[in-house]
């Protein structure tokens, strides 16, 4: 087939398409976005009817993907490394139920913090639940790997995490598809218990998953994707993992003159990685992310002389690179002119003519009034309300904690306490804080920040659009304090006696300021005009 040139996210939607999937289940979060928007507008996957609707949340979206492999079909889940905390109750069990038709999962990992909270490294959850977990260290790998990945999981009949970082999920390279294979047919459990987790059931199944740990770890030691590359220079073995092992390449120049184990499935090839402990003098270990591998070795080879992330090696946070890898090996790397003075770094900013812009000049203006106001705040574009020129946040911890950390603050006799969330985070996780603070008269004042979208990651449809208001009157707020207003300049006056009113309310009042993202407005009106 024709090769194509993709994104490595783009690869694996390819992949996960031409493997056969009968559904993706996502919530969008970067760098792992494109996946789910590369099959809503791929042909292949309208034409099969594929599902490729978000999902509210990343906890539904594993749900989900988990009830369709019941059902004997492939299911695609994708979410970025955050996303696994939200889904991670689902995930753990997933791993004790098994699968029925393959269930891969995608975790885009963001070293370096491109647009996150953390760098976690979601190898740990793998390990964490015992499943196979793949790393590709190429674009080709990501769409081989995810293919590979539904048939491994209905083989081994467990899911199937695969872990990429966002270099890979967002630098392009030759790709070549394989012939597209049919969705499964739907085919139920032959055991109608298996995944049903009570105490008796669950310890049954969870004997089965320790027992298939030999499984496991014989398919990583004949795996395509793990290889061990022999080299003449024995005074080093390296173990490079996912893209690690294409920055040894790239500093090399295809080749390496010490022995190589490239790891792209675990758990970990331990022959392989036994005869190069054996082979060599001592280990550098190639892996971005946590020191995984590395404080794995410690813990199982006879071998103290094993360098990496932990040791100094190579950084201990932030993305791993070819001048990284060069300089492990004590070779020179091209390093950059030193940035001029005159180049001051532009910070981001809320875009000219935003509906939080409007909000946050009314906020201001308000809990200017409060000496001990302070405003709670959340995952989305409104985050930028943190900087110059408003300042107008105290909090961004993750979604939906604005309304739960401004309940607890409220608790411990803070007031004002003002919760600013938007309409998309508050239907993925601010729901349930609503209902908490219902339940017990919190005295706290909700801003839900409506722009009509999922604005922070391109727009995408929002699970609250149309629904605000009857979920909050559902949930119980007074719907006499279920303020709604259009957020523009000229109404700031009236948006500020809201706020103020809805301060000095005793109880919980929610605000709803509401205009499109002026990005998805232009957006909209250009496909119009198509």
């Amino acid at each position: 087939m024709q090769k194509q040139l993709l994104l490595g996210v783009e690869a694996i939607a390819q992949g996960a398409i031409d493997g056969g999937i009968s559904g993706v289940f996502a919530y969008p979060g970067t760098p792992s976005t494109e996946i789910t928007e590369y099959i809503q507008e791929s042909k292949q996957a309208i034409a099969r009817n594929v599902h490729r609707m978000w999902s509210a949340n990343e906890k539904t979206a594993m749900e989900t993907a988990l009830g369709m492999s019941y059902a004997g079909k492939r299911a695609l889940v994708c979410m970025k490394h955050v996303g696994m905390n939200v889904a991670a109750d689902c995930f753990m069990n997933a791993a004790i139920t098994g699968a029925n038709g393959g269930m891969v999962i995608i975790a885009a990992d963001d070293p370096s913090m491109h647009s996150s909270q953390n760098e976690q490294d979601s190898r740990v959850y793998g390990k964490f639940a015992l499943i196979p977990i793949l790393e590709p260290s190429n674009q080709q790998e990501a769409y081989d790997m995810t293919r590979y990945g539904f048939d491994l999981s209905e083989k081994l009949g467990t899911p199937v995490l695969l872990r990429i970082t966002t270099r890979l999920a967002h630098s392009r390279a030759g790709v070549e598809p394989r012939e597209a294979k049919a969705e499964n047919e739907m085919r139920l459990p032959e055991d109608k218990r298996q995944f049903v987790l009570l105490p008796a059931i669950a310890k049954k199944r969870y004997r089965l998953l320790l027992d298939k740990q030999i499984a496991f770890e014989e398919e990583s030691d004949n795996s395509p994707y793990n290889k061990y590359i022999d080299g003449a220079d024995k005074s080093m073995g390296i173990i490079a993992c996912g893209i690690g092992y294409n920055y040894l390449m790239e500093v090399f120049g295809g080749n390496c003159p010490y022995p190589v184990v490239k790891v792209s499935q675990y758990p970990l090839p331990r022959k392989m990685i036994t005869k190069l402990a054996e082979s060599t003098e001592k280990l550098l270990v190639l892996e971005e992310g946590y020191p995984v591998i590395e404080e794995a070795l410690k813990g199982y080879l006879e071998k103290e002389n094993v360098h990496g992330r932990l040791d100094g090696t190579l950084p201990r946070d932030g993305e791993l690179n070819p001048d990284h890898v060069a300089k492990a090996f004590g070779l020179p790397s091209v390093e950059g002119a030193p940035v001029p003075e005159i180049v001051v770094p532009r910070p981001p900013a809320l875009c000219v003519g935003c509906s939080h812009r409007d909000v946050y000049a009314a906020l201001n203006a308000v809990v200017a009034e409060y000496p001990n106001a302070r405003v709670f705040s959340d995952i989305g574009c409104y985050t930028l309300g943190a900087l110059p020129p408003f300042q107008a946040i105290n909090s961004c911890v993750d979604m939906g904690a604005s309304i739960t950390m401004a309940k607890g603050a409220a608790d411990a006799g803070l007031f004002p306490a003002v919760s600013v969330i938007g309409d998309s985070t508050f239907t993925h996780s601010g729901m349930t804080g609503l209902l908490d603070a219902v339940n017990e008269k919190a005295n706290i004042t909700i801003i839900i920040s409506d722009n009509e979208s999922i604005s922070m990651t391109g727009g995408q449809e929002s699970s609250a659009l149309g629904h605000l208001e009857a979920i909050c009157k559902g949930i119980g707020v007074d719907p006499e304090h279920i303020r709604v207003l259009l957020p523009v300049p000229k109404n700031h006056d009236e948006l500020c006696k809201i706020i103020r009113d809805e301060i000095e309310y005793k109880g919980v009042s929610v605000i709803i300021p509401r205009r499109v993202c002026i990005q998805k407005a232009a957006r909209d009106a250009k496909k119009k005009k198509k």
